[in-house]
């Protein structure tokens, strides 16, 4: 009896299997004047948690003042653990570092996001991904708060 309970307890508590992604994004921000610009994320994670590394860069537009924005960050995401109706929904918070650029002005320093999400399934490993993030920048950035939007495509492997 306590050799079944013991394989039990394993079974149970054994993590998940551990699945990875990538993301090429297009994305954009009101803040300034409408800019677009694109990044890239990579992720891995088990069923509920998932870690992930982005960077991206908004560009500027120098003729109404708005800087260009580039980040790197790493966030957490807490996922749904199964799609619904295809559809995967997250949200995520992470930190990293920043630099704004207008002309030859620069702003170097470090940054938090939060954000949220939906992943959808199109076709095998494939998915759109839609995103929504809200970054609060430290230092002197003309813009202390830049909210950002973005579509994508998701490899999942």
């Amino acid at each position: 009896m306590q050799n079944a309970a013991l394989v039990l307890a394993c079974v149970a508590g054994a993590p998940g299997l551990a699945h990875a992604d990538i993301t090429a994004f297009l994305a954009g921000t009101p803040t300034g004047s409408l800019r677009i610009g694109q990044g890239l994320a990579a992720g891995a994670g088990l069923v509920i948690v998932g870690f992930e590394f982005e960077g991206a860069r908004l560009r500027e537009d120098v003729g109404d003042g708005t800087p260009g924005l580039s980040t790197g960050m790493a966030n957490v995401l807490v996922q749904t653990p199964l799609d619904v109706q295809k559809t995967q929904f997250y949200g995520t918070a992470g930190a990293g570092v920043f630099r704004e650029r207008l002309g030859t002005a620069t702003e170097t320093s470090v940054g938090i996001n939060i954000g949220g999400g939906v992943k959808i399934r199109l076709t095998g490993p494939l998915k759109l991904r839609l995103d929504y993030r809200v970054f609060r920048l430290q230092g002197s950035p003309q813009y202390a708060t830049v909210h950002r939007a973005y579509a994508g495509a998701t490899l999942g492997f």
